[in-house]
C-alpha cells in the first residue's frame, strides 16, 4: 500500500468492512425488509470509521505535529522506555469516532521499529502504554533529534498496521500506519521540548501541533555554566596568586618596620635611664 498522498478518502484497510457490510444490508433488505437496519448501520459506522482525509501540515521548522485525531491524555515528563532517555511524553487518544490513521509527526528516517504483543485494555489508561500491545517508531530527524512514537492497541482495537521500516524516510504528515477500532499513540520527544497542547485538548493529525523541539540539542547551553565556572575557577587562582606575591613583598616591609620601632623603643629606654636614673 504506497503511504504518499493521494490515497483514497476512505482507508483501503476499511474496503472489505464496508463491502462486506453493504452487500449484506443489500441482501438482507431484499429478504427481510427493516430487519436490516442493523446492517446498514454497521455498513455507515464503518464508512465513517475509515475516512481518511488529506491535511495540510504546518511548515515550522521545529514544529512536531499530532500523529492522529483525537483528545490528549497525558502530557508529562516520563522515561522513553525504547531510549532509556527522559523525555515529554504527549499521548493522543481516538475514540471509534476519530479518524485512525496514523501520521509521521516528523521529517526524519526511520532507525527502528519494535513491536510488543500485550494486552487489550482501555487505550484511555495509563497502563496501556506499557501493558497492551504496541508498535513503536523510533525515528531521528533531519537535524538529529531523536523521536519515538508509539501504536497503542486499545480495548477492541485488535489490529496494528505499520507501514514503515529501519531505514524508511519520513515526512511531517505522511500516513504510515492505522489501528482497527479504537486506541492511542504515544509521542515521547527529547526533554528540552516545549508542549504546545494540555490535557483534556482535542487535536487534528499533521494539522495540530503538538510540541516545539529545537533543531539543536542543548549541549551548547548545558556548556555555558561549566565555562563561566571554569572563568571563576581561574580567576580565584589569578587572587590567590596576587595575594600571595603581595604578602611575600609586604613581609620584608614589616621586617623593616618591626627593627624600626624596637630601635626606637630601645632609644626611649636609653633616654629615660639618663633622665631618671636606672
Amino acid at each position: 500500500m504506497s503511504r504518499f498522498y493521494p490515497h483514497p478518502i476512505i482507508a483501503r484497510e476499511g474496503w472489505p468492512f464496508i463491502g462486506g457490510g453493504l452487500i449484506a444490508s443489500v441482501l438482507i433488505t431484499l429478504w427481510a425488509g427493516w430487519w436490516s437496519l442493523p446492517f446498514w448501520l454497521f455498513t455507515v459506522f464503518a464508512l465513517q470509521f475509515f475516512r481518511d482525509p488529506a491535511r495540510t501540515a504546518p511548515q515550522d521548522a521545529d514544529a512536531v505535529l499530532s500523529p492522529v485525531d483525537g483528545r490528549i491524555v497525558v502530557v508529562e515528563r516520563a522515561p522513553d522506555p525504547y531510549r532509556q532517555v527522559e523525555s515529554l511524553k504527549i499521548s493522543v487518544f481516538m475514540n471509534v469516532f476519530n479518524v485512525h490513521s496514523q501520521r509521521s509527526p516528523i521529517d526524519g528516517t526511520v532507525t527502528a521499529v519494535e513491536y510488543t504483543p500485550g494486552k487489550f485494555v482501555n487505550a484511555d489508561l495509563d497502563k496501556a502504554s506499557t501493558e497492551n500491545e504496541r508498535n513503536a517508531v523510533l525515528a531521528t530527524t533531519r537535524s538529529g533529534r531523536e523521536v519515538t512514537f508509539v501504536q497503542v492497541a486499545g480495548l477492541v482495537a485488535r489490529r496494528i498496521l505499520c507501514y514503515t521500516q529501519a531505514g524508511d524516510t519520513l515526512r511531517r504528515g505522511e500516513r504510515y500506519g492505522f489501528i482497527r477500532f479504537g486506541s492511542r499513540v504515544d509521542v515521547y520527544l527529547p526533554a528540552d521540548a516545549q508542549a504546545q497542547v494540555a490535557i483534556g485538548d482535542k487535536v487534528c493529525a499533521t494539522e495540530t501541533i503538538l510540541a516545539r523541539l529545537p533543531l539543536t540539542a542543548p549541549e551548547a547551553v548545558e556548556t555555558q555554566p561549566a565555562a563561566a565556572a571554569a572563568t571563576v575557577a581561574a580567576d580565584i587562582a589569578d587572587y590567590r596568586v596576587q595575594a600571595e606575591v603581595t604578602a611575600t613583598e609586604a613581609l620584608p616591609r614589616a621586617e623593616v618596620a618591626q627593627t624600626d620601632i624596637e630601635a626606637s623603643d630601645e632609644k626611649v629606654r636609653q633616654a629615660v635611664e639618663k633622665e631618671f636614673g636606672a
